[in-house]
Parts: C-alpha cells; structure tokens; sequence
C-alpha cells in the first residue's frame, strides 16, 4: 500500500460543519453553533432556532468540538416551534415576577389559533391595562436580546429555591427526582426550570402577543406553518368550557399535576383516583345519551369526530350502551362503506390516492340512504372491498322509530357531509384526549404528546408497527387532523374528552420499551428521545387496575368492548 500520501501533522484547531446542502464552514474549535449558523444563513426569512448536530438536537450555545454534519432547526420545525414557545413562556413568567412579585403565572393549555391560555394566581387576573404593561416590558426585554443561560445545580439548592417562592407544584415533581442535580435557565434575575431547551437569547422572540380572555388570558404565539406572523385569535367557547370542566375534575381528585399523581401512586390512593376519573366519564357519557334520548322526536343522526387516537371506537360503544339504557336502539353505519371506486378516489399533491379528502366518499348515495333510514324505508347498504377497491353491496335494512344513527368518521363535523340531511336532525359529538395535566405550572403537557403516546402502544399491540413506523406516519396524521377535523371542532353540539389523569402513568412501561427501539441513524431518534425524557417524571402504574371498559383499553388492550357490536336493531 502507497505512503507517498501519508505526512505528519499537527491537531486541527477548528471543527467544520457541513450543512445539507454539501457547504462546510469551518470555525475555531468551540465555536458555538449559533456563529455557524449565522455565517450559512444570513439572510433566512424564517428565524433558526435549534441545530441537529450529527442528528442529535442540540440549542444554538452548543459549542462545536469537532467536525459534524450540522441542519438548521427552523421555526417551522415542529422542534424549532417547541422551544420558541418554551422560551416565550419563560419571557412572560419572567416579565411577570419583576412587574408583579407576588403573583404566579400558570401555563394551562394551547388553544387553536396559536397560544397559551395562562391564569395567575395570587391576585386578581390581570387588566387589559395590566397585561398591555406586562407586553410592553416583555418587548423591551426583547429590544435588549438578553441571554438566556443555563446551569447546573445541586438538587437541593433547587428545592429551596422553589419552596422559598411557594412554587409547591415543582416542590412536589422534583422532590421524587432520582438525579442530584437539576438544570436551571437563567434570564435576568430569574431562574426557573422548563423541561426542553431554549433559544440563545430574548432577541429571537420577536413574534408574541397577550389578549385578556376572562379569566385569565392568551400568550399568543406563531404557528409553525406562518412562523413569522401572529394568526387572527378565534375564541373557542366549547373548547375552552371541556378545559376548565377538567381542570375542575382534577381539583376534585385532589390531582393538579404530575406531582400529585406520583403521590397518589406511591400512597396507594391510585385505585381510587383511577375509578373517580372512569365515573366522571360514565357520567359525562350518561349526560350525552339522555340529551339525545330527550331530543329523540328530532334527532336521528349521531355524528362523532375526532382526531387520531382520541377514543372514538370505544366512546362510542360506550353511547350506543347508554343509548339503550336510555329506550334508544343505535344502528351504527361504517363511513368507510361509502368509499368511491379506488379509480375514483381523489390524489393528494403527491398523486397518491387520498383517502381523507371528503370527496373519497359517495356523498350522494349517503345522504340518499340516510334519509330513506330515517324515513323508515327499505334500504340496501353498501360494504366496501378494500381488497378490490370496489364497493360490493351489504345488508338490507330497516329502521324503526326508536332507532338513532350512528356514525364515527373524520368528517362528522364537517357540514359538507350531509348538505341533504335537516341540521335539527342531526348531533355532533367532537371527541379528544383534551389534557390539562401538566408537569407543573410552567411545563405543559401537550394533548398531541398523550394521542401520540396511545397510537405507539396501540400500533405495536394490534397492527404490528414498530414505534419508528408510527412515528413516520404521525406527521401525515396530523396534517390530515389540521385539514378535515379541527377547524369544525366548535361545530359540535358536545365535546367529549377522552383524557384520564392516570394514563400516562399506565403507558409509561408499555411505551418505553417501543420508543427505545428507536436507534440511530433514525431520524425519529430525536422525537423518540424527547418523549422518553418526558415520560421519566411519571411513576408506573399498573395496567391491570384500568376498568375493562375504560376508553384506554382501547390502546393498552383486553377491552371488553373490543368485538362488541350493538344489538339495538
């Protein structure tokens, strides 16, 4: 073998980043990443927010020890869209102790159009005059583009910060902490902890605004698909009255946040915790069904909408029960029967069939059929072959006076899909896992994180899917949910949540394993590792404690409801 190549040298005293579209920068070893991302993108109209450095997520203070493949982690980047929005809520929290010593600000949950719904407590809610003063100063923080540091500490020294503020939330979390230490931002004077990472500094968080929204108010914040714009604010009247209908679930179970829930389970009180959560769902069910038997003289088509791994199949099993408690008979009718011919069905931007779009159903021939049930006629229904693609025909059917339709699709929301059907005829039901638990008051528990956590369980228990392949899909998953479901949410005349305060705690050994199985070079590493890191604040809990007919059976398994079929023909 030739030499003639080969001569000594001396270290290398830069690190180069070589970026996806083949350029390599190069910089004194050390160099944060931050500088390199400047020096590639100077001019990028979207704002960079977070790097993967040889696909690992890392912040922008990163300092670069030797060379690596390096992508920018824009503000359209579900990532980059995470961290603005930490970072944001530190910016507010931070406003808030300088202006308002007294008074601590709870971050409860997103709403749709971009933001946190947040409350305070100690005082009374904020003026509008009051949070255009808290706005003011957050901008000025801004103007100053102040760093936003992190550190070490022993664990100790953070408990005594925390229980010095009152601030028993993150008492109760980090008291049950296996680690010794705890990692703090630092902004100003205020340190606090949030679990995720940050942007360098204030000046990147250019994009913000606060709106009362009685009682508290809304931090609005970007959407990643418009990162650089504030979207129009749409109140959510029903969807905010199911938050704060379980925010008051959780007072009466004495369980406000994972702190509490970790107590309970190492108290024993768990059992009764679990049962409560299940009666206040039987309750609400109960509450749905007699309002449609009430109304039964009109009403005659149930429509049930919800996004991926909300608990559509079992609430409504769970209904049609009810339902028949109640004098009801339910006559369920699969949506997917109403399929086109696959040559018919309509392709998305990529020319793949699209099987979400509502134009892959026969509306006519639906709307047809469910006015001749309700009229009491003669009807022949479909039965579609996903085999052939074709739709072959099913059984014959009749229905009498005290039947209800009922039919779970995504488009139950939607009125374009039954323009034939008289709306007095009709009720909707929205159904979501609508979680208000979160890790304390600064740390939200978002609602896409716990479906997401059910479909990995679920896929790997009955379809066979690894976490990655899951994880692969979820992306289409929720841009199909943006599209066909959310934005006729509020059409719906009741919204069921589908949440149980326990449930993380029963996922937790059931997808950690999955989610571990996730190794590099994958690219869903880095979401694999973020849920992980997430799940490690909740204590197991037992699955064999849920109640064989809970709505998480439908994702843990042994459902009694599995097979289940109303008889009420």
């Amino acid at each position: 073998m030739s030499t003639e190549w080969v001569r000594l040298s001396t270290p290398r005293q830069t690190a180069q980043a070589t970026f996806p579209d083949g350029r390599t920068w190069e910089a004194p070893v050390g160099t944060p990443v931050e500088a390199y991302m400047r020096a590639a993108y100077p001019d990028h109209p979207v704002p960079i927010i977070a790097a993967l450095v040889d696909g690992e997520l890392r912040e922008l203070t990163y300092p670069l020890k030797r060379d690596a493949q390096v992508t920018p982690i824009f503000l359209s980047d579900s990532d980059g869209v995470r961290i603005y929005r930490r970072s944001l809520s530190f910016l507010l929290v931070t406003a808030v102790s300088e202006l308002f010593p007294e008074a601590q600000v709870v971050i409860d949950y997103s709403v749709p159009s971009g933001g946190f719904y947040c409350r305070v407590l100690n005082r009374e809610p904020f003026s509008a005059e009051e949070l255009g003063t808290i706005e003011a100063h957050m901008r000025r923080i801004v103007e100053e583009d102040v760093p936003i540091c992190k550190k070490r500490v022993p664990i100790e020294e953070a408990l005594a910060l925390f229980q010095a503020r009152g601030q028993q939330d993150k008492v109760r979390l980090f008291s049950r902490r296996r680690k010794d230490y705890l990692i703090l931002y630092c902004l100003r004077d205020y340190q606090d902890y949030f679990h995720g990472y940050m942007v360098p500094s204030t000046g990147y968080l250019q994009y913000f605004a606060l709106r009362p929204s009685p009682p508290g108010f809304i931090l609005q914040y970007p959407r990643r698909h418009w990162p650089t714009q504030l979207l129009p604010y749409t109140d959510s009247p029903r969807l905010n009255a199911v938050f704060q209908e379980y925010g008051e679930w959780l007072r009466l179970l004495g369980v406000e946040d994972v702190g509490d829930l970790n107590a309970a389970i190492e108290n024993g009180r768990i059992r009764e915790i679990i049962l409560v959560s299940e009666a206040l769902h039987e309750e609400r069910i109960a509450q749905i069904a007699h309002t449609i038997a009430e109304q039964h003289d009109r009403i005659r088509l149930v429509l049930i909408a919800g996004p991926s791994a909300s608990g559509k199949t079992t609430f409504s099993k769970r209904l049609s029960i009810q339902l028949l408690a109640h004098g009801v008979r339910p006559f369920p009718i699969a949506l997917d029967d109403y399929f086109v011919d696959r040559q018919h069905t309509p392709r998305d931007e990529q020319g793949q069939y699209d099987f979400e779009a509502l134009e892959a159903l026969d509306l006519a021939l639906f709307n047809q059929q469910l006015l001749a049930l309700m009229d009491g006629r003669e009807v022949t229904l479909p039965r579609f072959d996903f085999h052939s693609g074709t739709r072959q025909q099913g059984p014959t059917v009749q229905l009498t006076p005290d039947h209800v339709i009922i039919v779970e699709g995504i488009h139950g929301l939607n009125p374009n899909l039954v323009p034939m059907v008289p709306p007095e005829r009709i009720f909707r039901v929205y159904v979501s896992a609508l979680t208000q638990l979160n890790l304390d008051r600064h740390n939200r528990v978002p609602t896409t994180d716990t479906r997401l956590i059910r479909r990995i369980v679920r896929d790997a228990m009955y379809r066979g899917y690894t976490a990655e392949e899951t994880l692969d899909r979820w992306e289409s998953v929720r841009r199909g949910e943006k599209r066909h479901i959310f934005p006729y949410q509020e059409n719906a005349d009741v919204m069921f949540n589908s949440a149980l305060v326990y449930e993380l705690a029963v996922l937790k050994p059931l997808v950690e394993p999955l989610l571990r199985q996730v190794e590099p070079p994958s690219p869903r590493r880095v979401e694999a590792k973020r849920l992980l890191a997430f799940l490690e604040w909740f204590i197991p809990c037992p699955p064999d404690m849920v109640p064989d007919n809970s709505i998480l059976r439908e994702f843990i398994g042994n459902s009694i409801l599995q097979d289940y079929i109303p008889l009420g023909r």
